[in-house]
């Protein structure tokens, strides 16, 4: 599937709606739930002077922020306890819901559009981010 948004083509996300995209393939991701992880988004946006890479958030459930990382980035780091990893290492297999770039999309939706299809949330940034405010 692509997306088309202004010329922006990204064949991991769906046209409308949302799917799930299996986790270590085009990327990894970062999941921090409810305000703690709207102020890790707000953190990284400040962080990186403008927007951070894609994020995506739900409005329902736990209120999950997903931070898009290069794929492999997430194993192997001891992340905080707050913080879910999504990626596809030896023996584990993982989905991470993707919106559309517009309409109806509930719960989810872009809190920090992609700009290009291989340029993702900054891994070490975002995991120094995530000690400081959730240590």
């Amino acid at each position: 599937m692509n997306a088309t948004n202004r010329g922006l083509k990204i064949e991991w996300i769906p046209d409308s709606g949302f799917q799930l995209r299996k986790a270590g393939v085009q990327f990894d991701a970062v999941r921090v739930d409810g305000d703690e992880g709207r102020r890790l988004a707000d953190l990284m946006e400040e962080l990186v002077g403008g927007e951070p890479g894609p994020v995506v958030t739900e409005s329902n459930g736990r209120r999950g922020v997903y931070f898009l990382v290069p794929a492999g980035s997430t194993a192997g780091r001891p992340w905080p306890r707050e913080v879910s990893t999504f990626n596809g290492a030896t023996g584990r297999v993982s989905y991470v819901p993707v919106p559309a770039l517009g309409g109806d999309t509930w719960p989810l939706m872009w809190r920090y559009r992609p700009t290009c299809a291989h340029r993702f949330v900054h891994t070490l940034i975002l995991f120094n981010a995530a000690y400081a405010l959730l240590s």
